[in-house]
C-alpha cells in the first residue's frame, strides 16, 4: 500500500498563441495560480520536476532547461529535475514528484511544464514532431504506420495541399485501420470534435473556443481523410502546474480537506512490438490496467475523463482501451452522447487537446487541472454533476504500432 498522495494546488495560463509572452511569464503565472490554490509559497516546496520538449529545438536551451526557467521565476536552491518524455512529459513528470512523496524524499512537491511553440518558421514547429520516434529508421517508420490505412480509398477534394506534419498522415492511416477493423465511421470521428468543441466554448483557459456541429466539422477544410481541421490539435504556447503533497505536507499547509483530491493510482507503461491487432496488449490498455489495479476502481466507475486527443480519432482508440467502451464502441458512443458532458461518462470536458490546446510539455498538467477542477465541483457551465473518480490518460512518441509512452491517472475525491 502507497502512502497517500493529494493535488493540493493546480494551475495553468489559458492555452493558445503567445508570441508576444516569453517562457518564463507562463511559467510564473501558472506557478503562481497553483501556489495561491493551495495556499503555499515557494518556499513550501522541497522538489520541482520540470516538463519541457521544444526548448532545445525552438529556443536553442539544449540543457538545463527547467533551471532556467523557474531560476528566473524564484524557484532556485532546491532539487530540480528535467523530463522529456514527448507528449507525455507533463504527466511524467507529475508521477515523478508523486514518486518522490511516497518515498519520503520531501511532502511537498511540484510538477510543472511551460512550452513555446509558435514561432515564425511553422514548418520548423511541425518539425518537433519527426523526432517522436527513431530518427534513424524514419521512412521505414512512416511506411510501416502508412499501411496501416491501406484498402480504404480517400474520397476526391479530402487531402490539403498545405504543409502538415506527415504524422497526422499517420493518424489518418489508423482512422482508416479503425474504419476497415470496427466500421468506425467519419461521422462518429466528427461528432468527437464537435462534441469536445463544445465543452470548449466553457472553458475561458481554452484556446479555441467556437462551437461547431457535426456537419461543420464534417465540411471543414480537410487535412487528410477522414480528418478535416476541427479534429486536429494546434499548435500551442502556455503552461500548467500542479503541486501535490503528503498527509504531513497537506498538514503542515493547513489545506481544507474538502479540496484536496487524492491521487489513487499513477501509471506508466511503454511500448513493446506487438501486432497491430493484438489490441489486448497495447500499450494504452497495460497502463490503464494498472491503474485500475492499484486504485483497486473499475472502469465503470469512472465519472469524468480526460484523454489524448492529438486528433478526435485518438479520443475514440483511448475510451476503448481505457474499457470505457468495447473495442469499435467509442465512435458509436460519442455519436448517441455518451461521451459528453450529461452523458454516460463525459470525455474531454474542457474540450481536448483538439480545442484547449496541446504545449506538450504541459498538456498533461492541464488535463489533472481539469479533472481536479471537477472533482471540486468548480468547473461551472461545464462541471460533470456528481463526478468522484477522475482517469487521466496521455501518450507520447511512436514505436511500432503504437505509443512509445503512455500515463494513466486516476484521481478521487
Amino acid at each position: 500500500m502507497y502512502p497517500t498522495v493529494y493535488v493540493v494546488g493546480v494551475g495553468m495560463t489559458q492555452f493558445g498563441r503567445h508570441i508576444e509572452r516569453s517562457l518564463d511569464s507562463l511559467a510564473r503565472e501558472a506557478l503562481t495560480v497553483a501556489l495561491n490554490d493551495a495556499g503555499a509559497s515557494i518556499s513550501d516546496i522541497g522538489q520541482v520536476f520540470y516538463a519541457g520538449v521544444t526548448q532545445g529545438a525552438l529556443q536553442g536551451q539544449t540543457a538545463v532547461p527547467g533551471q532556467v526557467v523557474l531560476n528566473k521565476v524564484g524557484v532556485t536552491g532546491i532539487p530540480i529535475w528535467n523530463v522529456e518524455n514527448a507528449c507525455a512529459s507533463g504527466t511524467s513528470a507529475f508521477q515523478l514528484a508523486v514518486q518522490a512523496l511516497r518515498a519520503g524524499a520531501c511532502d511537498v512537491a511540484l510538477a510543472l511544464g511551460a512550452e513555446k511553440m509558435n514561432i515564425e518558421d511553422k514548418r520548423r514547429s511541425l518539425g518537433l514532431f519527426e523526432g517522436g520516434w527513431d530518427v534513424l529508421n524514419a521512412d521505414e517508420n512512416a511506411a510501416r504506420l502508412l499501411e496501416l490505412g491501406a484498402g480504404v480509398e480517400p474520397p476526391e477534394g479530402s487531402e490539403s495541399s498545405r504543409p502538415y506534419s506527415r504524422f497526422m498522415a499517420i493518424y489518418a492511416a489508423t482512422c482508416r485501420y479503425w474504419m476497415k477493423t470496427f466500421g468506425t465511421t467519419q461521422r462518429q470521428i466528427a461528432a468527437v470534435s464537435a462534441k469536445n468543441h463544445m465543452h470548449s466554448v466553457h472553458n475561458p483557459l481554452a484556446q479555441y473556443r467556437e462551437p461547431f456541429t457535426i456537419e461543420q466539422v464534417l465540411a471543414a477544410p480537410p487535412i487528410t481523410y477522414p480528418l478535416t481541421l476541427p479534429m486536429c490539435s494546434p499548435l500551442s504556447d502556455g503552461a500548467a502546474a500542479v503541486i501535490v503533497c503528503s498527509e504531513a505536507g497537506l498538514k503542515r499547509l493547513g489545506v481544507d480537506r474538502r479540496r484536496a483530491i487524492q491521487v489513487r493510482a499513477t501509471a506508466i507503461a511503454t511500448a513493446t512490438d506487438r501486432t497491430p491487432e493484438q489490441f489486448d496488449q497495447a500499450v494504452c490498455r497495460r497502463a490503464a490496467n494498472s491503474a485500475y489495479e492499484q486504485a483497486g476502481i473499475g472502469p465503470d466507475e469512472v465519472s469524468v475523463v480526460e484523454v489524448h486527443d492529438a486528433s478526435a480519432m485518438g479520443e475514440i482508440i483511448a475510451v476503448e482501451y481505457l474499457g470505457l467502451t468495447p473495442m469499435g464502441g467509442g465512435g458509436p458512443a460519442a455519436l448517441a452522447g455518451e461521451l459528453s458532458i450529461g452523458g454516460r461518462v463525459p470525455v474531454n470536458p474542457s474540450g481536448g487537446l483538439e480545442c484547449k490546446g496541446h504545449p506538450i510539455g504541459a498538456t498533461g498538467l492541464g488535463q489533472i487541472h481539469e479533472l481536479v477542477t471537477q472533482l471540486r465541483g468548480e468547473a461551472g457551465v461545464r462541471q460533470v454533476e456528481g463526478a468522484r473518480v477522475a482517469l487521466q490518460e496521455n501518450g507520447g512518441g511512436s514505436i511500432a504500432y503504437e505509443e512509445a509512452v503512455v500515463t494513466v491517472n486516476l484521481f478521487t475525491r
